[in-house]
Order: structure tokens, then sequence, then C-alpha cells
């Protein structure tokens, strides 16, 4: 029986490793692989006490950190999660190689994959000029021209970021009317070097060694534009790694754990969650590990004092 098991080990569940690990909580630390979304990310440069790092590394030395101070309080599991149920006041997370876990509490840290492009060039020109990751990859586009393919919050919100340093921010939705808060879409929109357009289809990433441009259609017309521009960041979704957590604890229209802000408390007592998976208003690095944090900090509260 561990006292706690926790789901994934990007920024959000090594934080909450490390933790455990000082407060001497028997935990299992259950992942497929160390670092979360950031591994694809060539430069990371928001990583605070690191002014850069490439997420390869960062992925690296979230295991080193980890491993440092599991000794024998901390198992680390390499495997996917497949099952999370209630058994007896515990809970039992089963695992895709068909191991088990009991533990008294849990801490979902499982992350999400962004939801990708999928046109001609964006497989090519990832991370060549197309990124998923504006608070990671943005200023290196510094002075440049750059498209946001996404009209939600995630979108004008990256757009707002890229239009402290590039030179201009054109974003393209899909559909007549922006999905984002209309304050926030009016706002963005009044800056004199962003341009939204909408009802635009993208059909192809461009380059050459690296992005060039972008073509879309006219949904209506069928006019086809290419777009020169030297970044493309995509805004159009996340997919949370929450299938197992379905009919276990609340989760959103988006299917991402609905958490209690204050302590990252789920729907289900003994049942904590941060990061990217949550519907916490953020979704960056620095922020997941604090969450993490936070749950950790109640978890130890939760096993011994309440």
């Amino acid at each position: 029986m561990y006292d706690l098991t926790i789901i994934g080990a990007g920024p959000a569940g090594s934080a909450g490793a490390v933790y455990a690990a000082r407060k001497q909580l028997k935990t299992a630390l259950i992942t497929k692989e160390f670092g979360g979304q950031s591994t694809a990310s060539l430069d990371v440069q928001n990583w605070i006490g690191t002014p850069s790092i490439s997420g390869e590394q960062l992925g690296k030395d979230l295991e080193k950190h980890v491993r440092a101070y599991a000794g024998d309080v901390v198992h680390i599991e390499i495997d996917g999660v497949k099952t999370l149920q209630k058994k007896d006041g515990h809970f039992l997370v089963g695992t895709e190689k068909g191991k088990s876990f009991e533990s008294k509490t849990v801490l979902v840290t499982a992350g999400g994959e962004r939801r990708k492009l999928k046109v001609a060039g964006a497989d090519t020109f990832e991370n060549k000029g197309l990124t998923y990751c504006a608070s990671c990859d943005g200023p290196l586009f510094t002075g440049m021209d750059v498209a946001v393919i996404g009209g939600g919050n995630a979108g004008f919100e990256t757009a707002a970021q890229l239009l402290a340093y590039t030179k201009s921010v054109t974003l393209l939705q899909n559909s007549d009317t922006y999905a984002a808060d209309p304050i926030t879409v009016t706002k963005v929109l009044a800056h004199p070097n962003m341009k939204g357009l909408t009802n635009t289809s993208i059909t192809e990433v461009l380059g050459e060694a690296f992005v060039t441009g972008i073509t879309y259609k006219d949904v209506k017309t069928g006019a086809e534009t290419t777009l020169p521009v030297n970044g493309i960041f995509i805004e159009i979704g996340l997919v949370p790694g929450t299938q197992f957590l379905e009919g276990v604890v609340a989760l959103d229209t988006f299917k991402r754990v609905v958490i209690d802000c204050k302590d990252q408390k789920t729907s289900v007592p003994g049942i904590w969650a941060a990061g990217d998976c949550t519907n916490g208003l953020y979704h960056q690095n620095n922020i997941a590990a604090g969450d993490a944090v936070k749950a950790l900090e109640d978890i130890y509260l939760f096993l011994n004092a309440y």
C-alpha cells in the first residue's frame, strides 16, 4: 500500500514526486516518459532559473532530479495508466502492462497532447517554424511575421504574447466568428500589428529549410491565398490524457479534470490533479509544477493532519 500514486512525469508530476520524496510519502510514480509536451521544443526559454534549455534536456533534468530524491521512498514505474478505481476506501491504478498499484491518495498529472494541424507540410516543418508552444518558442521569432491558427481564447492569448516581440501576427479562424471572449478579441485585434481572418481553411504549410508561408482557402468563396510568414503557432485544442478518468472524477466538456484551484482537489476526495490535464485557467510548465507542489502540501495534510 502506497501513500500516493502520481500519474505522469512532466513538470507537474516530477515536482510532485520530488516533494513527495522530501515529505517521506511512500509513492508510486507511473509515467511513460519524463518531460511532458515540452520535450518536443528545441529551445525552452521560460523555465525559471534556466535562460535556455532544449525540451529534451529539460525532460532529462526532471528525471535526474526525481531520481536523486527517490531513494526507497518513490518507486518509478515506466508504464502507461489504463484504469483508476476506488476500492475499499483506497485507490487501485492499473497499468497498460498489467501491473496494479494501490494507494491512499492519487495525484493526476497526466498532461495532454496538442491537437495537430493535419495539412500538407505541417509534419515536415514542425519545430522548423511550426510550433505548438508560444510560451516556449515565441521569443525565437522576434522581429518576424507570424501566424496563429485558432480563434479560441488560447489562440488570442498566444497572439497577445507574440505581439510583444514579433513584427506582425495574423490569426486565422475556420468559422465566421471567433470562439474567444469578445472583450479579448476586441482588445487583441486593436493592436496595430495584429490582423484577424475568419472563414479560413488551412491547406498547406510552405517552406524550404524553415517555414516561409502558409496557404489558406476562403471557405465561402473558395479563393486560395498564400500568406508569407516565418512562424506558425497552432492553437486548435488540447487532448488531455484523461481517458482512464471517465466516470471516476468530474470532467469538463473538453475532458479536462475539474479542480478546485485553491488546493487542486478533484470531485473525489483523495484524488488531486495538476497541469495540462486540468481545467485550470493557464497551462505552462512553471504553473504546472507550482500547482503540483500545492497539491502535495494538501495531500500531506490529508494523510497526516486531517
